[in-house]
């Protein structure tokens, strides 16, 4: 993790290490970052973060990617912390319970991965390529995207729920 710098940001600071579901860990990690941020900054920044984990951890999972020579690794959760990030933020200010729900309904739509999230997750998918003949950047970006679809179809529920 500390071998390089896109390490510690793709395996969100240690928290996508455990063995046993790491991106519920490091979604976890991604709430306690958010609480914290939320202490010390206005939404607007938190907003700027947001904007520059994005690109940032673009870079980071695609990097730690081709280190690993794998093309989505179940340790790589900054994909997880961004997307749980933007969904935080936009449905701020919401209490304890409101998020505890945002939680579940993100961690349904990453691990279950139904309808869009699976056709995001399908979309940058490389299936027959090899270590060598791998687009890394394109399997980094696709590391992050279905992530973002899965943090679209949380916010969808909790606005047509709102609305409802």
């Amino acid at each position: 993790m500390l071998s390089h710098p896109a390490h510690l940001i793709a395996l969100g600071f240690g928290s996508g290490l455990p063995r046993w579901a790491p991106g519920t860990v490091g979604t976890l990690w991604a709430w306690v970052a958010f609480v914290v941020m939320q202490l010390w900054l206005a939404p607007a920044t938190i907003g700027w973060v947001i904007l520059v984990s994005l690109p940032v951890g673009w870079w980071a999972c695609s990097v730690t990617a081709r280190h690993m020579n794998v093309a989505d690794p179940g340790a790589v959760v900054w994909d997880e912390v961004v997307a749980f990030w933007i969904v935080l933020w936009l449905i701020a200010p919401a209490g304890l319970w409101g998020q505890a729900i945002a939680f579940a309904l993100f961690r349904f739509f990453d691990a279950a991965k139904p309808g869009p999230v699976a056709w995001a997750d399908a979309l940058f998918k490389q299936r027959d390529a090899t270590p060598a003949t791998m687009r890394w950047s394109a399997a980094g970006f696709g590391i992050i995207f279905d992530d973002l679809v899965a943090a679209f179809c949380t916010l969808l529920v909790i606005a047509l729920w709102r609305a409802w």
